[in-house]
C-alpha cells in the first residue's frame, strides 16, 4: 500500500506540473494569439493557482450547510468554545459566508470553519452560486439539521453526495426532543437513505448534538421564604462532534486536503480545455478536414495493403497530436496512441468495418496494380475505382476519429501518470473501507 505522504507528494507534483504547463509561454492559446481565449481562461487559471496554494498552506476548510434556524452559527460557536458568531431567534442572522480559524492541534493542519446563510434564505441564482462555490472550496461539510428532514434538505444532501463531497450529518437541538422522537427521526433518516440506490450516509456519519441548549427557568426559594427566578444556561453538548472531526482529520486530513485541491484543479483544467476547444473550433475543423484529405490521398495512391493501414494510423495519430497542439493540451505520442485505441473502441463496429473494408479493398488494389503492370493494362480502371473507394472510406474514418478526438481531448488535461484523475483515484483506493473518503466512491 502506498503511504499517504507519497500520495500527498504526487498530488503536489501534479498541481505544480499543471501550473507550469498552463503558465508556460508555449501555451498555444497564445500562439497564434487569441485575446478572446486568454480572457476566457483567466479565472480558471486563478482557480488552478489557488488549488496549488491551498495544498501548500495546509488549511482544511470545514463549512456548515443547512436551512435557516438549524443552528449553524451556534455549532461553530460551540466548536470554538466561545460566542464569536451572532445568533438569535430571528431567522437569517447570517447574511454572508464568514470564516473563522479554529485552533485545534491536528498534525500541523490548520482548520478554517465557514458559516453560511440558510439554503432557503437567499433566492435563486445567487444562493445556488454561493452554495456551489463554498462547497467546492470546502474539504469537509457539516450539514446541520434539527428535527425531520425537509425536501429541500434532502435534495441538498443528494446534490452534495453527487458532487463527491465528504459530509457529517449534524443533528442539532437534541435537547428539544425526547428519546422517542429522536429514535423516530433517526429511523426517518435511515429510510431516506435506503430510498436511494446508494445510502446517503452511514450511522457513523450522523452526530447528535445540542450546540446551544435552551435556557431553563429555575425557581429558587430563598431563606426568607421568597421565591426568586433565575435562568440557567446549560453547556453545549458538542463533544461527540469535536471527537468525530478530530478523528477524521487525524486519519484523513491530508487526504481530504489533497483530494479537494486536485478536484478544484480538475474542474479548472476541464474548463480551460472546454473553452479552448469551443474558441478554436474553426481551426480544429480545418485540421480535421486537412488530415482526412491527407489520409484519403495516402491510402488511395499507395499500392501496398499493409502500408495503407500503417499510413492511415500515422495520419490519425499526427492529427490527434496536431489537435492537442492547437488546444495547448498536454499529450504525448504514447497518450495519442492510447486515445486512438479508445476512439476505435468507442466507435465500435463503424471503424472496425472501415478497417476490414480497407484491408479487403487494399488487397484488391494491390492485385489490380500487379495485374496492370504485368498482364492487363486495362485493369488500371479497376485500380483507380478501388483506390477512390478506399481513399474515400479512409478519409471518412479519419474525420470520425478527429471529431471524436475533440470530445476526448476536452478531458485530456487530466490524463497520464501525473494527471489529477490518476492521483484522485489512487488516493481513494488507498483509504480504509471505514473512512469518510471511501464513501465518495
Amino acid at each position: 500500500m502506498v503511504k499517504m505522504s507519497s500520495l500527498y507528494s504526487l498530488a503536489r507534483n501534479s498541481l505544480q506540473q499543471s501550473i507550469t504547463w498552463y503558465s508556460s509561454k508555449k501555451r498555444h492559446w497564445n500562439y497564434p494569439p487569441n485575446l478572446e481565449l486568454q480572457a476566457a481562461v483567466r479565472d480558471d487559471l486563478r482557480i488552478l493557482k489557488a488549488a496549488t496554494e491551498k495544498l501548500e498552506d495546509n488549511i482544511i476548510k470545514i463549512a456548515t450547510f443547512g436551512l435557516v434556524s438549524r443552528g449553524k452559527s451556534s455549532v461553530i460557536n460551540a466548536l470554538l468554545g466561545q460566542k464569536v458568531l451572532t445568533t438569535g431567534p430571528i431567522n437569517g442572522v447570517t447574511k454572508w459566508p464568514k470564516s473563522i480559524r479554529w485552533n485545534l492541534s491536528t498534525d500541523k493542519i490548520q482548520i478554517e470553519l465557514i458559516d453560511t446563510p440558510g439554503l432557503d434564505e437567499i433566492d435563486g441564482e445567487i444562493r445556488a452560486n454561493m452554495a456551489k462555490e463554498i462547497s467546492q472550496q470546502s474539504d469537509l461539510i457539516l450539514f446541520v439539521i434539527a428535527g425531520d428532514i425537509t425536501r429541500t434538505e434532502y435534495l441538498a444532501l443528494l446534490e452534495l453526495r453527487q458532487s463527491k463531497k465528504p459530509l457529517i450529518l449534524v443533528f442539532n437541538k437534541i435537547d428539544l426532543y425526547p428519546e422517542t422522537d429522536l429514535n423516530s427521526i433517526y429511523q426517518q433518516l435511515q429510510q431516506l437513505s435506503n430510498q436511494t440506490k446508494k445510502p446517503l450516509f452511514s450511522p457513523d456519519e450522523i452526530v447528535m448534538i445540542s450546540a446551544e441548549p435552551q435556557s431553563i427557568n429555575l425557581r429558587i426559594e430563598l431563606a426568607d421564604g421568597t421565591i426568586k427566578e433565575e435562568w440557567e444556561y446549560p453547556s453545549p453538548q458538542i463533544e461527540s462532534l469535536q471527537e468525530k472531526i478530530l478523528t477524521i482529520l487525524n486519519r484523513e486530513g491530508k487526504a481530504l486536503l489533497a483530494l479537494n485541491s486536485l478536484t478544484q484543479a480538475k474542474i479548472a483544467q476541464k474548463n480551460i480545455a472546454r473553452k479552448t476547444i469551443e474558441i478554436r473550433s474553426k481551426e480544429a475543423e480545418d485540421i480535421i478536414w486537412r488530415y482526412a484529405e491527407y489520409k484519403a490521398l495516402i491510402v488511395a495512391v499507395n499500392p501496398i495493403v499493409i502500408l495503407d493501414i500503417l499510413g492511415g494510423l500515422i495520419t490519425d495519430l499526427t492529427m490527434i497530436r496536431s489537435l492537442a497542439r492547437l488546444y495547448g493540451l498536454p499529450i504525448t505520442s504514447h497518450q495519442a496512441g492510447i486515445l486512438w485505441q479508445t476512439i476505435v473502441k468507442s466507435l465500435g463496429g463503424l471503424l472496425l468495418t472501415e478497417i476490414v473494408s480497407m484491408t479487403m479493398l487494399g488487397w484488391a488494389k494491390t492485385t489490380s496494380a500487379i495485374s496492370s503492370l504485368w498482364e492487363n493494362p486495362s485493369s488500371f480502371t479497376t485500380l483507380a475505382t478501388t483506390a477512390l473507394a478506399q481513399g474515400t472510406m479512409a478519409g471518412y474514418g479519419s474525420y470520425l476519429v478527429g471529431k471524436t478526438a475533440q470530445i476526448y481531448l476536452e478531458n485530456g488535461c487530466t490524463w497520464g501518470n501525473s494527471g489529477v484523475d490518476t492521483i484522485i483515484a489512487e488516493i481513494i483506493a488507498q483509504m480504509p473501507p471505514d473512512s469518510i473518503i471511501s464513501r465518495l466512491i
